[in-house]
C-alpha cells in the first residue's frame, strides 16, 4: 500500500509528464517510472518504460536485466534467458546476469548452458553456497555426480547445516554407491522426516551388506507408506522380501514377504527372476521364486490376452 502511495504522489505525475514531453524527459525518469511499475507488479506498464529506457547507454544494462526479469516473471523463459544473455555478450562478468541466466536456463530445461553459467558465476564468486547448490543441482541433473560432489565439498561449513544441501550431498554419494553416504543420510533423518529418503537410506545401508539396520529401516518407511505413496507398499515389501532371502538364506520369511508383495500389486517379473539367480539364496528358496516367476507369468500372459480381447471383442483367446 505504501509503494502505490508513493507512486501515486511522486512518480504518476513524473509519468504523465514524460508522456506528454516526449523527449524531454531523461532515460533515469523512464527508469525509475518502470521500475515503480515492476514494484506494484504491473508488468505491462514497466515494460513500456524499461523498453524507453534501454535506448540510452546509461540505463540499457539495467533496463534489460528488469526487462528479463518481467519475462521470468511472466513464464517467458526464452524470452528472458535471450536477454539475459545479450547482457552477458557485452558484459561476461556481470554476476547478476549469470546467475539470472543460469536459473532461467534451468527453466527452460537447458542444463548444459545453465551449467555453463554457474561454472563462470562460481569463478567469479566462489564464496556463495546458494549458487554452488544451484550448480551441483545441476550436475546432479546431468548425472555427473562425482562433479556435483566436489562442488558441495567447497562449502564444509555451510554443509553440515544446510538441509538441501546435505540431502542432494548424501544422494551424490548414493548415485556413486559410496558407503560415506550412509552418514551423511543419517545426518539428515536426525532432524528431518521424509518416506522417500528414508528408503534410500535403507537401499544405501542393504547394498552395503548392514542388513538389520536396512531392514528395519525398510519397516520403518513401510509403516508410513500408503496405497498412493512413492515409493509403493508392494516395492516396500519386495525390498524386504530380497533382504531377507539373501541375509537370511534358509529362512522362509523372505518367500512369504514377496508373496504379500505380489498380493499388493508387484509384478516386476524380471527382479524377481533375479533374485531367483542369486547364489546367495538357499536352493529351496529358489525353486520357490521359481515356481512364483512361472505364475507371475502366467498372470502376466492371462492379463494380456483380457486387454486383447477388450480391445478387439470379436478376437477370441486361442
Amino acid at each position: 500500500m505504501k509503494k502505490f502511495f508513493l507512486f501515486a504522489i511522486i512518480l504518476l505525475p513524473l509519468a504523465i509528464y514524460c508522456r506528454c514531453a516526449g523527449t524531454a524527459a531523461s532515460a533515469q525518469e523512464y527508469y525509475s517510472i518502470g521500475m515503480a511499475y515492476y514494484e506494484l507488479g504491473k508488468y505491462e506498464e514497466a515494460e513500456k518504460w524499461f523498453n524507453h529506457a534501454r535506448l540510452a547507454d546509461k540505463t540499457k544494462v539495467a533496463s534489460e536485466y528488469n526487462l528479463g526479469r518481467i519475462a521470468f516473471e511472466t513464464q517467458r523463459y526464452d524470452d528472458a534467458a535471450k536477454l539475459f544473455e545479450d547482457i552477458l555478450k557485452k558484459d561476461p562478468e556481470n554476476v547478476l546476469a549469470l546467475k539470472a541466466a543460469a536459473y532461467t536456463r534451468i527453466k527452460t530445461g537447458e542444463i548444459d548452458l545453465a551449467e555453463k553459467h554457474y561454472s563462470r558465476l562460481l569463478s567469479l564468486v566462489p564464496e556463495s553456497a546458494d549458487d554452488g547448490y544451484n550448480h551441483a543441482l545441476v550436475l546432479y541433473a546431468m548425472e555427473r555426480y562425482s562433479d556435483a560432489e566436489k562442488v558441495l565439498e567447497k562449502y564444509p561449513f555451510v554443509l553440515p547445516d544446510n538441509n538441501e544441501m546435505m540431502l542432494l550431498y548424501a544422494r551424490c554419494l548414493f548415485a556413486q554407491n559410496k558407503v560415506e553416504a550412509i552418514d551423511s543420510y543419517a545426518k539428515w533423518l536426525e532432524n528431518n522426516s521424509d518416506v522417500k529418503v528414508s528408503y534410500e537410506y535403507a537401499q544405501i545401508l542393504e547394498r552395503n551388506e548392514l542388513y538389520a539396520r536396512a531392514l528395519e529401516e525398510y519397516r520403518n518407511v513401510l509403516s508410513q507408506a500408503t496405497d498412493d505413496s512413492e515409493p509403493k507398499r508392494s516395492d516396500l515389501r519386495f525390498a524386504i522380501a530380497r533382504l531377507l532371502l539373501i541375509a537370511d538364506s534358509e529362512s522362509d520369511e523372505g518367500i512369504s514377504e514377496l508373496e504379500t508383495a505380489i498380493t499388493e500389486g508387484y509384478d516386476n517379473i524380471e527382479a524377481v527372476e533375479e533374485l531367483q539367480n542369486n547364489v546367495s539364496i538357499s536352493a529351496a528358496n529358489r525353486d520357490s521364486l521359481r515356481e512364483i516367476v512361472n505364475n507371475m507369468q502366467r498372470i502376466a500372459e492371462q492379463k494380456h490376452v483380457n486387454e486383447d480381447s477388450e480391445t478387439d471383442p470379436e478376437r477370441s483367446p486361442d
